[in-house]
């Protein structure tokens, strides 16, 4: 009969502490694992020389540019129209005096093909980044890859 009694009673509870001690754990581990990753502490701290990049103040690598001469193109077989043109090149500064060096050789090349392009496709202005693309890709190959990292259109005038 102890034996029944014993059965039939309700089996304890357990205590929900084990688990609310293994939550709290984890989230303090967590955040702290979280923090030293984020924060350089594990994983990534301090690069080596050559493979560190300087960084400006504001966290961005430093960059320099440099400015194309204002170009006024001739549109069209009657030359009535004119494409008023100028633009930077973002490069990182050591690379700078290299190419301005070759600036003459971007220019030809802008030059060219924006002579060459239809005057219903600078007239639409949606085309302003594929054409900004499409020059930025030509300097790229004057250039060298890796050395130009982006085209600033600073003005762009159709009259």
């Amino acid at each position: 009969m102890a034996q029944m009694d014993a059965a039939l009673e309700a089996p304890k509870k357990k205590s929900l502490l084990p688990l609310l001690i293994g939550i709290v754990l984890m989230l303090v581990l967590g955040g702290g694992a979280f923090y030293a990753v984020y924060s350089g502490l594990v994983l990534g701290g301090h690069e080596s020389a050559a493979g560190e990049r300087p960084k400006a103040q504001n966290g961005q690598p430093p960059v320099s540019f440099v400015a194309l001469d204002p170009m006024v193109i001739s549109l069209g077989e009657s030359g009535a129209r004119h494409l008023r043109f100028s633009a930077q090149l973002e490069v990182e500064p050591r690379r700078a005096a290299e190419v301005e060096l070759l600036k003459p050789r971007v220019m030809d090349v802008l030059n060219g093909y924006l002579r060459a392009v239809d005057i219903t496709q600078l007239e639409d202005p949606s085309a302003l980044i594929r054409l900004r693309a499409q020059m930025l890709r030509r300097i790229q190959i004057v250039t060298g890859e890796g050395i130009v990292r982006d085209l600033l259109i600073i003005e762009f005038v159709m009259n």
